[in-house]
């Protein structure tokens, strides 16, 4: 268990908060696209200026011009590039692999625009290829994909499966654990909503300090205070740090809180259920030792993410 543990921590140690987006706007058989990934993503691409635009390809378009820059002032590494179809289109396929080219766990949204008509697309590890259609999406495409979005995100990354896992390893029993799950899911909820309407909006690398930190808070609790009361009021404040997470998905791609929440939330309590029955048929000394293989990656994950 300690090294499976070891090895999802090791899968995903670039980042926790990994997200780029992008725009595409045709006229007519021309159309101009234009990529925006954040700096700290680039140190993990080789030769940028050439790889980013690559992981991205248009069906039955052909390249004319491209070009990249960074844009220390903003944050971001812009690439800019014009392509032009054979002729006039009206749905555009796209394949989008930028997970391969900068983490496992990086999310694009791609926003579309053609005479008026507006769609979008949302690529991850496991969906690199979509077709844009330009038609508004019906009511239940929306809550679908959205729903289905948010499930993926709240399981998209080592620390946030290693933060359930944790969680079920601080119930003490059953009943404690459902408490538990319902007060970290109202807490990650609360947050996502409240966080636009304050004044202090998180930097990325502060979510991903403060979700290490989530992790390594729990292992404490169960290694050195296994009968402390008031767990449940522990959980809901760590619900709202992993809320920041969604916050920041939220915003960048402009998704319906409800939809992604409610997605994240079902994902989060099937994961929830499949952990409880696996450590519930592993000896004591197993959780222990989980325990502190989760409090040694939640430090290191910590101080990693104060490095840079």
């Amino acid at each position: 268990m300690v090294l499976m543990f070891v090895l999802l921590a090791t899968a995903a140690w670039p980042h926790a908060v990994s997200f780029s987006s992008s725009d595409l706007t045709i006229d007519g058989v021309r159309a101009h696209y234009e990529l925006r990934m954040p700096l700290y993503e680039i140190s993990h691409v080789t030769s940028p200026e050439r790889t980013l635009l690559s992981h991205v390809r248009l069906s039955g378009a052909q390249l004319l011009n491209a070009s990249c820059a960074a844009h220390p002032e903003t944050g971001l590494y812009v690439c800019e590039a014009d392509y032009q179809f054979a002729a006039p289109v009206e749905a555009v396929g796209v394949e989008c692999t930028l997970a391969a080219a900068t983490v496992p766990n990086h999310v694009h949204l791609l926003r579309a625009e053609m005479g008026g008509r507006h769609d979008q697309a949302l690529f991850d590890i496991s969906f690199t290829n979509a077709t844009l259609r330009f038609r508004p999406p019906t009511t239940t495409e929306v809550a679908v994909s959205e729903s289905a979005a948010g499930g993926m995100r709240a399981l998209g990354g080592a620390v946030q499966l290693l933060f359930l896992a944790a969680l079920v390893l601080a119930a003490r029993g059953r009943n404690q654990l459902v408490i538990l799950a319902a007060m970290f899911l109202l807490g990650q909820a609360a947050s996502a909503l409240v966080v636009p309407h304050a004044l202090w909006q998180p930097a990325p690398r502060f979510v991903e300090a403060a979700a290490a930190l989530t992790v390594a808070y729990l292992a404490v609790e169960i290694l050195l205070l296994p009968q402390a009361g008031a767990r449940w009021a522990i959980a809901a404040v760590l619900g709202a740090f992993h809320g920041l997470y969604f916050r920041l998905f939220l915003q960048t791609t402009g998704y319906h809180a409800g939809y992604v929440l409610a997605g994240a939330a079902l994902a989060e309590l099937v994961a929830i259920g499949l952990l409880a029955l696996v450590f519930s048929r592993l000896p004591r000394v197993v959780h222990k030792l989980s325990a502190c293989g989760l409090l040694c990656f939640g430090l290191a994950w910590f101080a990693l993410r104060l490095r840079g």
